[in-house]
């Protein structure tokens, strides 16, 4: 009877494991969140995306020090590209989000979901505001900065 038991149990475990891995995996990596800035791109967990003005289409000039900072949004290994959400291959090799082709960075200063203290810094740091990014034209992006 507890080998049943454990056996059903098992399964059970099994079956949210996989349940939880597919909802982790599709669609696009990113939600969003209100805040004092309005609605603005997410991780999952709630966490604020934001992009670096230096940054190159498809290239991160965010690395060391830079880095330590401002968090690359790393892919996992099964990510794969999803609509306007692409994978970059940073300079150490690394797979890191980006959206219409701008990487995607967190900032070490927001501590909760729905912080953006990191925007607007020295004026290259800027928060993703949803309403472009869901219209998906460059244009309206570019000028979702705040």
């Amino acid at each position: 009877m507890k080998l049943k038991s454990l056996t059903v149990l098992a399964a059970a475990m099994m079956l949210t494991a996989c349940a939880a891995n597919s909802q982790n995996h599709s669609g696009e990596p990113v939600s969003s969140r209100d805040t004092s800035l309005g609605s603005v791109m997410t991780n999952k967990q709630g966490m604020t995306l934001y992009t670096f003005t230096k940054d190159a289409a498809g290239v991160s000039n965010c690395n060391g020090g830079c880095a330590e900072n401002w968090p690359p949004f790393m892919a996992g290994p099964s990510a794969h590209d999803t609509g306007k959400f692409t994978i970059i291959t940073r300079a150490d090799g690394s797979k890191q989000w980006a959206y219409e082709s701008k990487p995607l960075y967190f900032w070490v200063g927001d501590r909760a979901p729905g912080d953006v203290n990191g925007h607007g810094i020295k004026d290259v740091w800027f928060t993703v505001k949803m309403d472009s990014a869901k219209s998906h034209k460059q244009s309206n992006y570019s000028s979702s900065y705040y």
